[in-house]
């Protein structure tokens, strides 16, 4: 028995080993969700100007709901993607909608006035709708077709480039004449 432990004890770290090199080699930033392809969990909720707005009233649009917060500096690196798309595409065919991930709307607010931008944000009192949509932290975003359907995930800031591209293809996928 001897003889066996000498060569079992050197080769007990080798599984934690593989499963640390293995989680190592997986970029966070594609991490699974299973709503992609379902429809979006349905929210009602208040924007920080006082209003009421369901979600469900924003389908015909290509929306890209971004869960952000004032204290996320990765929010900063991606808000100027997000200002650029409000300039850039109509708001009747593609929709910025923020939602307020663990903040208080005063803080948002000059977020918002020192950064710029003009989109609508919500308020997530308790983060019920963070938790529906299965959100780890900020920033994330969903895009979401015209049907109200998650259509792609991004965990991180998004690039102008991703934006571009998934919004883009969404908005070609709804046209009149595709998929028919």
């Amino acid at each position: 028995m001897k003889g066996a432990t000498r060569w079992l004890i050197p080769l007990l770290p080798v599984p934690v080993l593989a499963l640390l090199a293995f989680g190592l080699t997986r970029s966070a930033q594609v991490l699974p969700s299973a709503l992609i392809g379902e429809m979006a969990p349905e929210f009602t909720l208040q924007t920080m100007e006082g209003d009421s707005l369901a979600l469900s009233e924003l389908h015909g649009q290509v929306i890209v709901l971004n869960f952000w917060a004032s204290w996320c500096i990765p929010c900063r690196e991606e808000h100027p993607v997000l200002a650029r798309a409000t300039r850039e595409y109509s708001e009747g065919d593609v929709r910025v909608l923020g939602v307020l991930y663990q903040d208080d709307p005063a803080s948002a607010e000059r977020f918002m006035m020192r950064y710029g931008g003009d989109w609508t944000t919500v308020l997530d009192p308790g983060s019920r709708t963070a938790i529906d949509f299965g959100v780890y932290g900020v920033p994330e975003s969903f895009f979401l077709d015209t049907e109200g359907k998650i259509a792609h995930k991004q965990i991180g800031p998004l690039t102008w480039s991703l934006l571009r591209s998934t919004v883009d293809s969404l908005l070609a996928a709804s046209a009149p004449g595709v998929g028919s």
